[in-house]
């Protein structure tokens, strides 16, 4: 049985690590206000993007100068895997829910005989997939170390159309967490690479009711020009969305934890009150058989 001081000790220790969890709780709840705002106002902007492009693309169908972003290679034997995570954990599930999805979904890429090649964005993602896929990983991109979303979706951007015009990969999915509510956090696969694809799965294509457009310039350069801000954006959305559902998710585990640490603490004065009464009685006992030998 554990002693009245070393359960003091634990009382005292939990009783600290319950105001961490708490004050976590609560800075992951005033965070979580801005993300969810900030993943909320990219959406309308990101959807209409889409729509764009899908009367873009259905107006280049056949067309033999649509830009190979648009179309792709061609070919689909080399698929590049942009893994989204956080850089750090204490966040629940969330790290783990997306690893799960991308794990599953290398692994159905490569039962098909495929060539997988795997970029991390956020350190989390590169340390669950470095156990089974270390080989495939061609990069890891700590979040932490950018300046904006804004600027890391840029530059992830950049690399991914560097890297299809070096003809590194023929396709290119997105594997991110879309932001339901503070509770709930559902990973996702996108299509990013050939946009034509992309823009099939999540845009709904305006009814044009009969109208036919002229574009000044033509479709094709407007095409140059809008598909790769197009990448930039569906990026930028699932790195706000992943902020949102990496703070909701961080939020309810600070919580749990803070209330499963008053739990303990009950259960630990519970555990110290019963010693220490025993303890008493055990001394009380003795002085009275100290006093009847005499």
């Amino acid at each position: 049985m554990a002693s009245l001081k070393d359960l003091r000790n634990r009382i005292a220790s939990v009783r600290s690590t319950q105001k961490i969890t708490k004050a976590m709780q609560m800075v992951a709840a005033a965070k979580l206000r801005r993300a969810q705002e900030a993943a909320e106002a990219a959406r309308p902007y990101a959807q209409k993007m889409a729509a764009v492009m899908a009367n873009l693309s259905a107006s280049m169908a056949g067309s033999p100068g649509a830009p190979r972003l648009l179309i792709g290679t061609g070919k689909d034997e080399t698929r590049l895997i942009v893994v989204l995570t956080a850089d750090r954990g204490l966040c629940g599930g969330f790290n783990t829910n997306i690893a799960r999805k991308a794990r599953e979904r290398i692994a159905a890429l490569k039962g098909q005989g495929k060539t997988v090649k795997i970029l991390c964005v956020g350190k989390k993602g590169g340390d669950a997939l470095k156990r089974v896929y270390a080989r495939d990983i061609i990069g890891v991109v700590e979040i932490a170390s950018a300046e904006s979303n804004a600027a890391l979706a840029a530059q992830t951007g950049e690399r991914l159309r560097a890297m299809f015009a070096e003809g590194e990969f023929d396709a290119c999915e997105l594997i991110s967490s879309e932001f339901v509510s503070v509770i709930s956090q559902k990973p996702r696969a996108q299509t990013l690479v050939p946009a034509a694809e992309a823009i099939d799965e999540g845009a709904a294509k305006p009814d044009l009711k009969g109208a036919v457009y002229e574009y000044e310039p033509d479709e094709e350069e407007i095409l140059r020009v809008l598909l790769p801000r197009y990448i930039d954006t569906v990026i930028l959305a699932a790195l706000l969305e992943n902020a949102a559902g990496e703070m909701g998710a961080k939020m309810a585990a600070m919580d749990n934890a803070t209330r499963n640490a008053g739990d303990l603490i009950g259960k630990l004065n519970l555990v110290y009150n019963r010693t220490r009464q025993a303890k008493i009685t055990t001394e009380l006992t003795e002085i009275i058989s100290g006093a009847e030998a005499l």
